[in-house]
């Protein structure tokens, strides 16, 4: 199994299919129109070598299988529901200080949304929660009576901190 971004491969497809269109009735393909997903299931072995594979290697390779972007909804998802999710992990860091770490739905939402956004897909997710909470997670641990942290929609754009919640009779760790 051989996997990879493969980064410019659209661009080697676009090529080949540039001279398909000849004649008066001839319907006129414009793979910009395309999304990328789309454009990549035209793939062929010679694609690949013009890429700049060589030929025993993609001789190797009997069947070639593209994959489709992640949408917003997949990417919630895989912040979400796996066992060992990000969200997850970082309710898991938040609790070894004692403190519950609450997302709103929106935010979940936006954080997938900045993903596509920058095209970095399930890969670039740690990063902008990381953003979101490197500042909090530095400052738990100084302050006193700290019971929740609730990431919102606006902390998610950067145009504020996550909200932290005091409690009064909050125990002793």
């Amino acid at each position: 199994i051989c996997g990879g971004a493969f980064a410019g491969l659209d661009k080697v497809i676009e090529n080949r299919g540039k001279g398909t269109s000849i004649g008066f009735g001839a319907k006129v393909k414009s793979y910009k129109e395309q999304p990328l997903s789309e454009i990549m299931k035209s793939l062929e072995p010679e694609d690949l070598i013009k890429y700049g594979l060589i030929p025993e290697f993609i001789g190797r390779m009997p069947i070639i299988a593209t994959l489709d972007e992640l949408n917003e909804k997949s990417l919630i998802k895989i912040l979400k529901e796996p066992k060992n999710s990000l969200i997850k992990q970082y309710q898991e860091l938040f609790k070894l200080e004692g403190v519950k770490l609450n997302f709103k739905e929106n935010a979940i939402k936006e954080v997938a949304v900045k993903a596509i956004k920058k095209k970095t897909g399930a890969r670039g997710l740690r990063s902008i929660l990381e953003n979101v909470l490197l500042k909090t997670m530095f400052e738990i641990p100084s302050l006193e009576n700290v019971s929740e942290v609730i990431v919102d929609i606006s902390s998610v754009k950067g145009e504020s901190q996550p909200i932290i919640v005091h409690s009064k009779n909050k125990q002793d760790k």
